[in-house]
């Protein structure tokens, strides 16, 4: 089959090196444009999946919006069999998703119907969840709502980063969308109707998502810093400036919200409404990512401080 893929991100690299690994003709890419990045924000930096498309001398399309009838004709000049979308960053209009004979399936980061959205990977942490997976839909109007193809299940581990776990998925994903594919070209696939009923979200992240709040539990608290480990990466501040946490998991001890208990070895433990949290590093504005230790000797922090 003739496949147009869309995506943007280094997680939907994964899936693209497996589809030309496995000899799938990939007709072209449409990813998201340059985006400026740098403190001047001066300098254009092309995506993960152009910078593949680049390499394999793969047509890249890069409209700001998917759509418009010059944008449409283009993909239509190709004759894609059909789309494969993953992690794209837009909604796709009807005539985009019906344009290829087979339409266009959509690899999404959950356990369908749970946790359609932007962010699958960081709301299963947040919630607690033992297990999290991968989806393989076809692609409807509605968010992650189309039927199910293909569905692939994981634990998550205790101390498990959002960073490990879309590495962990990034794998299986590509794993699945290959056998996906097969199934479809070889008139194999069946189609399960999702549960609209047992429908979770997964919002955009926002910036105050990521603040940490130190009135609330040692295990919220934990959760939350390891699910934006390593980006966004959870906050708090020291001194009026913002620091950055990671490696969060639960430790022992109680004190005032936000109040260091100790500094030891590589670690600090910090308290919590309840409980305590103990942290592996951390990234003062304007610095580098230090351990505790680090930071202490720098005079950054010492026990007794009270973050907040």
């Amino acid at each position: 089959m003739r496949v147009l893929f869309w995506g943007t991100p280094a997680f939907a690299t994964t899936a693209l090196r497996a589809l030309l690994g496995e000899g799938h003709d990939v007709v072209g890419v449409v990813t998201q444009p340059d985006r400026p990045q740098g403190r001047s924000r001066s300098q254009l930096v092309p995506s993960p999946v152009k910078r593949i498309a680049i390499d394999e001398g793969l047509p890249a399309f890069q409209p700001e919006k998917p759509r418009g009838a010059e944008f449409v004709h283009a993909l239509r000049q190709l004759a894609p069999d059909i789309s494969v979308v993953v992690a794209y960053g837009q909604l796709l209009p009807l005539e985009v998703i019906d344009l290829p004979a087979r339409g266009t399936i959509n690899l999404h980061a959950s356990l369908l119907p749970l946790l359609r959205g932007a962010s699958p990977i960081e709301a299963a942490i947040l919630a607690g969840h033992a297990e999290t997976g991968i989806t393989i839909i076809r692609m409807v109007l509605a968010l992650d709502a189309g039927p199910m193809i293909l569905r692939a299940r994981t634990p998550i581990g205790p101390d498990e980063t959002g960073g490990d776990l879309r590495a962990r998925l990034s794998e299986m994903g590509a794993e699945a969308l290959i056998e996906a594919l097969t199934l479809i070209a070889t008139d194999q696939a069946t189609e399960q109707t999702q549960d609209d009923a047992l429908a979770t979200r997964a919002p955009l992240i926002t910036r105050d998502a990521a603040r940490i709040d130190w009135t609330h539990s040692a295990l919220t608290i934990s959760r939350l810093i390891r699910a934006y480990d390593p980006k966004p990466g959870a906050f708090t501040a020291r001194g009026g400036l913002e620091v950055k946490i990671f490696g969060g998991r639960l430790g022992d001890g109680a004190g005032r919200p936000g109040e260091v208990l100790a500094i030891d070895g590589d670690d600090m433990l910090i308290a919590c409404a309840t409980g305590a949290v103990r942290i592996g590093s951390v990234l003062p504005a304007g610095r580098k990512r230090l351990t505790p230790r680090e930071w202490a000797a720098g005079r950054g922090i010492s026990v007794g401080d009270v973050l907040g």
